[in-house]
């Protein structure tokens, strides 16, 4: 397929001019100018300069079928031409929302058998947010009010979801936390874990929660909300002593537990849930991103059954959106788990890409600059340190050689993130060990380059 486009320049003009972009600078990209990307298939991207980049992000964590499946199109297309769009408020469904519904209790775990429908995962936190705060009023206890939470966890940047995650940057914008969220330490043994072994370091953190609950009152706390693997955050993997003891805590007091899958979702761990893979059993998951592979928005709370008879015992749950379970998001999301099940892509990518790329991703921590490599089904991220032995920060200001890192990356036709000075990857689930391999490459070329650049700059200090 041929593009036909205007030139760069005057795509780039246009987007500074009149498009404000999420999570940007806006006038350090106006000057820069954003990478227009014009199609894509596969993990690969095509920018309206016609180079081929590897997009080892799958988007934002999201296109898990890859590319370029006319499949989700033309389903996308029959609904649209069937019934576009019909709301779930007033007594009212249709066929998309019943059938998706039914689907995601037959896939999740345990007794989450309940879903309520929502445009994204920011819109979903928001949700479980309202939703366990009026579970626990109807059970006759409205001082269960508090919510806990972890620093440097990532739930979205609507008001409930920013709140609920531990992003300073995000608090420090529009009068974040709304009231009765409160956080506790995230369990990254690498940055802050000191003279600790992991395995002591996964207690004391998540030992932090029944402090914390101690601190507020049982009594007053409703829920506990958490990422298996903090994505957003720099693919923070817990040590194994870490969910366990949460469990525990949760149990003991009678505290709802809510498991953030908007990323660990649909394959991403190489189970269809993260909660699987870390052995968690959620009272409430999020999902969103891979539930439709990023073709189009859908956010869904899957509830437990004791939650879900509670809320449709009580009185009217005053909550929801006007694209709530909408019919053709829904659609794409049924043909989507359709593709992860019949071409038993969560399978392949678990058994099959994962110990493949776990593989040679640990490999990368032989590369000076690379302290840590982990990795958890096709979600990693290395750990960037001038001083591997004493898990040394560089003397530049925190994130300086990470984006360094991530700019080489970009030159070098390979989507790897920062966060801070960590790298992270999320490709899609249909890679090849070929092109594992070339991420590999491209990355150790990365790396190198960042290396070289930071010697002649004087910050690998």
């Amino acid at each position: 397929m041929q593009d036909n486009h205007l030139p760069t320049a005057e795509l780039q003009a246009l987007d500074a001019a009149h498009h404000m972009h999420p999570f940007t600078f806006g006038a350090e990209l106006a000057e820069k100018g954003a990478r227009i990307i014009t199609r894509a298939k596969g993990v690969w991207l095509t920018d309206s300069e016609g180079e081929e980049i590897l997009d080892a992000m799958a988007g934002l964590w999201c296109v898990n079928v890859g590319y370029g499946r006319e499949e989700l199109a033309e389903v996308a297309a029959r609904q649209m031409k069937q019934l576009p769009f019909y709301n779930t408020f007033f007594q009212t469904s249709h066929v998309p929302a019943i059938m998706l519904a039914k689907k995601l209790a037959e896939i999740a775990p345990g007794d989450l058998n309940h879903v309520f429908f929502n445009g994204s995962g920011s819109d979903s936190n928001d949700t479980n947010l309202r939703m366990v705060r009026h579970y626990w009023d109807l059970k006759g206890q409205p001082e269960r009010f508090n919510v806990i939470s972890r620093w440097n966890g990532y739930h979205g940047s609507t008001m409930g979801g920013g709140s609920l995650g531990g992003m300073k940057g995000i608090h420090a914008q529009g009068g974040l936390p709304i009231p009765g969220i409160h956080h506790i330490d995230q369990p990254d043994w690498w940055s802050e874990g000191g003279d600790m072994s992991p395995e002591d370091f996964g207690l004391a953190r998540a030992q932090q929660l029944e402090e914390k609950i101690l601190e507020l009152g049982p009594e007053t706390v409703a829920a506990f909300i958490a990422e298996p693997v903090q994505g957003a955050g720099g693919v923070i993997v817990p040590p194994a002593t870490y969910w366990p003891e949460i469990q525990r805590i949760v149990k003991k007091y009678d505290i709802l537990l809510i498991v953030d899958e908007v990323i660990t979702g649909f394959g991403r761990t190489g189970n269809w849930f993260g909660s699987e893979t870390m052995g968690i059993t959620p009272d409430i998951m999020t999902c969103a991103k891979g539930i439709t592979s990023g073709y189009i928005p859908l956010g869904a709370s899957i509830v437990s059954d004791k939650i879900a008879k509670v809320i449709d015992e009580g009185d009217e749950f005053a909550h929801g959106y006007t694209y709530s379970g909408h019919p053709v998001a829904c659609a794409v999301a049924l043909e989507n788990i359709r593709l992860l099940e019949e071409e038993g892509i969560v399978e392949r990518a678990g058994k099959e890409i994962a110990p493949y790329l776990k593989e040679k991703w640990e490999a990368l921590v032989d590369h000076p600059l690379v302290g840590e490599a982990r990795i958890v089904g096709l979600m990693g991220s290395i750990a960037l340190t001038p001083n591997k032995a004493t898990r040394a920060k560089f003397k530049a200001p925190g994130g300086t050689v990470g984006y360094i890192c991530r700019e080489r990356c970009f030159a070098n036709n390979l989507v790897m993130r920062h966060v801070g000075d960590r790298m992270i990857i999320s490709p899609p689930l249909t890679i090849t060990k070929a092109e594992v391999d070339i991420l590999i490459e491209r990355a150790r070329k990365s790396l190198d380059e960042t290396l070289e650049r930071i010697n002649a700059e004087g910050l690998n200090a």
